[in-house]
């Protein structure tokens, strides 16, 4: 039986952690903060009381964690994963972070002989919990290879993009779609209300047809109730436009509606709406249109 670490058990990694005991994996979860693993351990995981004990004897270490320093610290620290995991390691990392970050994680990781692929996912808390995330993957062809049955645990859609940090840049792009249309559909919503028409009878037919998209049939409702529980937090959303933005300037590319939208989600943080949904973008738009719902 396969062992995979998973460090970090937060919103996504918790499930996608149960899915991959579901899977028949042999799965042991580290996190700081101890309590977040009863869920892993209700299905039959285990957890470790430190990093050092969960990575030891691990085939497979998976982490998810929030941002690029805390990848860096538990990866490349004195005590992190590359000090404790044994040579043949696969390192799957499944955070969101910079490119190039990602590329100095696997060429430390390939000097001590641990194979290392970066595997940003998509989907939400919702797309953890179904494992049906959609993982865009960097990497050696080989260890991708290697990779792929842990990733088809905990995913639908598996693809290889690219050398390492190439999942992190085409997560990037995924991150400026998604909150391009999130302040689309916030905006389109804002302006039906304002008319006063049946907002869930337009929702049903504009999702129908070309205007459809995820953001509308996963968000649509909530956004309307103002239902802001996180499924993906406007911290984290925020910290990966920054990502986006500084590797479209590095790369010479465009991205004027991206660099607006980075400006609201900015703003909406600022407001101190930073633990909400990133659908609460609605909420700044009401605000900059005078409509503060009751």
């Amino acid at each position: 039986m396969t062992t995979v670490a998973v460090i970090g058990l937060g919103i996504m990694g918790a499930p996608m952690a149960t899915n991959l005991v579901t899977a028949g994996f042999d799965v042991i979860g580290y996190n700081r903060s101890p309590h977040k693993g009863g869920r892993l351990v209700a299905v039959g995981g285990r957890t470790a009381s430190g990093l050092a004990k969960a990575v030891r004897g691990a085939d497979v270490v998976l982490t998810m964690l929030p941002d690029s320093p805390d990848v860096e610290e538990v990866v490349l620290g004195d005590q992190g994963v590359l000090a404790f995991a044994a040579p043949g390691t696969l390192l799957i990392d499944a955070s969101t972070i910079r490119p190039d970050v990602s590329v100095r994680i696997a060429d430390a990781a390939a000097a001590r002989g641990i194979r290392a692929v970066d595997a940003p996912v998509s989907g939400g808390e919702a797309g953890a919990v179904e494992g049906n995330l959609s993982i865009m993957v960097g990497g050696e062809e080989a260890d991708v290879e290697a990779a792929r049955p842990v990733l088809n645990a905990v995913g639908s859609t598996v693809v290889h993009v690219g050398p390492s940090g190439s999942g992190q840049t085409v997560k990037a792009a995924n991150q400026l779609i998604v909150a391009g249309t999130i302040g689309l559909v916030a905006e389109a919503l804002v302006f039906l209300e304002a008319h006063g028409v049946d907002t869930k009878g337009a929702v049903q037919v504009l999702a129908g047809g070309l205007a459809g998209n995820r953001i509308l049939d996963r968000k649509a409702t909530s956004m309307l109730a103002r239902d802001f529980q996180p499924g993906f937090r406007v911290d984290l959303h925020h910290k990966d436009l920054g990502i986006v933005i500084s590797a479209a300037r590095e790369a010479g590319v465009a991205t004027p509606l991206g660099a607006v939208v980075a400006q609201l989600m900015g703003a909406l943080r600022a407001n101190g709406h930073g633990s909400l949904d990133h659908s609460a973008l609605l909420l700044m738009i009401e605000q900059l249109s005078g409509r503060i719902h009751a």
